[in-house]
């Protein structure tokens, strides 16, 4: 079934919705997908949350299908993204959030502000710490995004965070990464030099001011959010939970099916939603060229 779109005014933005309905569901799920990533880069991640939950994907005002109803103009800033998504979480009235890679960032700036309505939050292919790996993939990357050097941006993408994608999936996230107008990697380049500050104060301290019960779900052999270091989230937050994917890289539930299967399994346990699916999910991963994830440089 095919979502409900629509263009969500949010502060000065136009926001491109999708709307994945269940009539039967008791709880609505926001996404919130990485850097330069759609809508699209959750379609298998909609494929187990949608027969539970209402679920709702976006795109940021100078991406995919926001891009058009938006000039080019200020970078924006993660603080920005959050006061988006907080507006997003009012309009659908959602109840849990979930996040993919630096999509993290926003995410917990938002759940710093405790939104009444989100009960419950999931923060994938994450972490606090910037390590030696991901240091050196946005310290290159930085070259490449500030030349517009589309072919390095993309094949950068491919041989570090995509390192364990199917061969398909590099194909389509290369044509993807490398079709980007000039002003989404000089966006990409201003994230970057802000996620290079994430160990200051203003970010991480802030992060202890939220009070719900998050779930952290990191890939064993991502070397750039490793499970090790997401652990740290625990010095910061409260009530942390986390849980490791095996065999899995930075892409945990597109990588191959028994990763499907396993964030699937972590998710649905930790938000134990209020409705058991109707029909079996056990063939839904489907690593095709329908619905395959849309990377960019920082996930």
């Amino acid at each position: 079934m095919r979502p409900e779109t629509a263009i969500v005014e949010i502060h000065q933005h136009r926001i491109y919705t999708e709307f994945h309905a269940n009539k039967d569901a008791r709880q609505t799920i926001i996404l919130v997908n990485g850097s330069l990533s759609t809508t699209a880069s959750f379609a298998q991640t909609v494929k187990y949350l949608q027969p539970h939950f209402n679920v709702v994907c976006y795109d940021q005002p100078y991406a995919g299908g926001s891009k058009a109803y938006n000039q080019p103009g200020e970078f924006i800033t993660k603080e920005y993204e959050a006061q988006l998504l907080l507006g997003l979480i009012e309009h659908f009235r959602a109840d849990v959030v979930m996040s993919f890679s630096w999509g993290g960032v926003a995410t917990l700036l938002a759940l710093a502000q405790r939104p009444s309505r989100i009960r419950k939050a999931v923060i994938a292919s994450f972490s606090p710490l910037l390590n030696a790996a991901m240091l050196d993939y946005l310290h290159r990357g930085l070259d490449f995004l500030g030349s517009c050097d589309r072919a390095n941006v993309a094949n950068l993408v491919n041989d570090t965070i995509g390192r364990y994608l199917p061969h398909l999936f590099k194909r389509y996230n290369f044509r993807h990464v490398a079709s980007l107008d000039d002003h989404e990697y000089l966006q990409m380049h201003y994230h970057v030099c802000q996620v290079l500050k994430l160990s200051a104060e203003n970010y991480m301290d802030g992060f202890s001011a939220i009070d719900i019960p998050l779930l952290f779900v990191n890939g064993e052999l991502d070397h750039y959010t490793a499970p090790a270091d997401a652990r740290l989230f625990q010095q910061l937050i409260n009530d942390c939970r986390f849980h490791t994917i095996r065999n899995a890289g930075h892409f945990i539930d597109v990588e191959h099916k028994q990763g499907w299967h396993d964030t699937r399994d972590a998710l649905l346990g930790f938000l134990r939603p209020q409705r058991q699916p109707s029909l079996s999910l056990a063939d839904s991963y489907l690593p095709s060229h329908q619905g395959m994830p849309i990377a960019a440089l920082a996930g």
